[in-house]
């Protein structure tokens, strides 16, 4: 099939390459000239495992291409992608203004039967927006069908969840269409689950919130966890193992973050204010996720706090871990952006790294009382303790023994619970996790 993308960040990127990859001709489009010019280079701008060799060998095979004209991209393709981004405002409402430019340029650039597919996030109605957007600008008469199909997409691992999704949701009114559009997917040999288009808009949103919600309800536990002297890593498991709950996305820690959960739960939430059903969950849910920073941040100040406005004054403190999640350079809603504020404004001097967000940190974060080093070893050089954000791979194999013997003080404060206890503790490092008690360093 020809296919166009419109938009060509990660979303748009990871759908293009892999419909090529399945022997479609794909056309991906993009504004920005200078990523464009990237990507024809056969580089890709974002972090992201697999996809550099994927899009540079559907280049090679002539099956991808990448152009800054919609009207081109849009006039030779019969299936058109929406991927543009939908951004939040202030309020929680959902920016719709990338989605409605691009629905205006597929309404001048119509020159036949189209099915225009949104797979950007968007909130419930939005189908209707892009129908009623290019019915008013469209100088061709030939017929267009709009049908809703969100992605589900986890980065770090969105070459396999394009592959393997659990479902593909097709929100339309139209068999044929629908028909279309199986047939696109057909080769993924995945559920396919047809429904009207406001219905699949709204499993997007609801199935984010409710992992959302998820962290939260375990993040809650953990207080309680902490208060009684249990350990949350045990209930959580206790608990995953019903088979009605399951284990995924209970893990206690900082909270959900990146560039999907919080915009998500908070366009759901503003959705079902404006339409008279509140989501008082939600805000709760909301609730104790913005509560978990400050948890820990306040955690670290009472150990090694002087007192005064700057408790942290001459204290060193190597974080470790700044992209939102392992397997991503992506640093939107990054936890790391909030702890590093919160300690600076105490006072403190930050050593940070991450294996592959560091650049990007630099431009959000700042380099004002933080430097960043080569490596975790380097970062815990000297500290008065370590503090960790991200769970990479590399964090978890750490020498534990060698970090603790480089800082000043072997402290860790682990926002991800990547280590057990009885194993920091056996290194000489003093411990505090999430939901389960604090431990004192053994001598080695």
């Amino acid at each position: 099939m020809n296919i166009c993308v419109i938009g060509s960040g990660y979303v748009g990127l990871v759908t293009g390459a892999v419909f090529a990859d399945m022997g479609n001709d794909v056309i991906c489009v993009d504004m920005d000239e200078e990523r464009i010019q990237v990507l024809r280079k056969g580089e890709c701008p974002i972090y992201e495992p697999r996809l550099p060799e994927m899009i540079a060998h559907n280049q090679r095979e002539g099956r991808l291409e990448f152009t800054t004209s919609t009207a081109f991209a849009v006039r030779r393709s019969e299936i058109v992608f929406i991927c543009v981004g939908t951004p939040p405002k202030e309020d929680g409402q959902t920016d719709l203004s990338q989605v409605e430019a691009a629905a205006k340029e597929i309404a001048e650039a119509l020159n036949g039967p189209k099915i225009i597919v949104t797979k950007s996030t968007v909130p419930v109605g939005t189908g209707d927006f892009v129908r009623k957007v290019i019915e008013a600008h469209r100088h061709d008469g030939s017929s267009f069908e709009v049908v809703s199909n969100p992605e589900f997409l986890r980065e770090g691992q969105a070459i396999r969840d394009t592959l393997q999704p659990d479902r593909i949701v097709i929100g339309t009114s139209s068999e044929e269409t629908a028909a279309r559009l199986s047939e696109l997917y057909r080769p993924l040999e995945r559920p396919i689950l047809v429904t009207d288009m406001h219905s699949a808009e709204i499993i997007k949103y609801a199935s984010n919130a409710f992992l959302a919600t998820k962290i939260s309800f375990i993040n809650s536990v953990a207080n309680l966890c902490e208060r009684a002297g249990a350990d949350v890593k045990a209930v959580a498991k206790g608990i995953g193992a019903d088979t009605r709950i399951g284990p995924s996305f209970l893990e206690a820690g900082l909270g959900y973050g990146g560039s999907c959960f919080p915009k998500d739960v908070d366009s759901l939430l503003h959705t079902s204010q404006e339409l008279g059903a509140p989501f008082e969950v939600l805000g709760a849910v909301v609730a104790e996720n913005a509560r978990r920073v400050p948890r820990l941040t306040q955690r670290v100040v009472e150990r090694l706090g002087d007192g005064g406005p700057k408790p942290l004054s001459g204290k060193r403190i190597a974080i470790l871990g700044l992209a939102f999640k392992p397997d991503t350079d992506d640093m939107r809603e990054a936890k790391s952006i909030e702890i590093c504020a919160r300690l600076k404004e105490a006072g403190a001097a930050l050593r940070a790294y991450d294996p592959v967000a560091m650049e990007k940190a630099k431009a959000i974060i700042g380099v004002q009382d933080v430097e960043y080093c080569r490596s975790a070893y380097e970062a815990a050089q000297h500290a008065d303790a370590a503090v960790i954000v991200t769970e990479w791979r590399e964090f978890i194999q750490l020498n534990l023994s060698r970090l603790g013997d480089s800082m000043n003080r072997p402290i860790i404060f682990d926002g991800r619970n990547i280590y057990s206890p009885e194993q920091v503790a056996a290194a000489g490092i003093e411990y505090h996790s999430t939901g389960r008690s604090s431990v004192m360093p053994r001598e080695k």
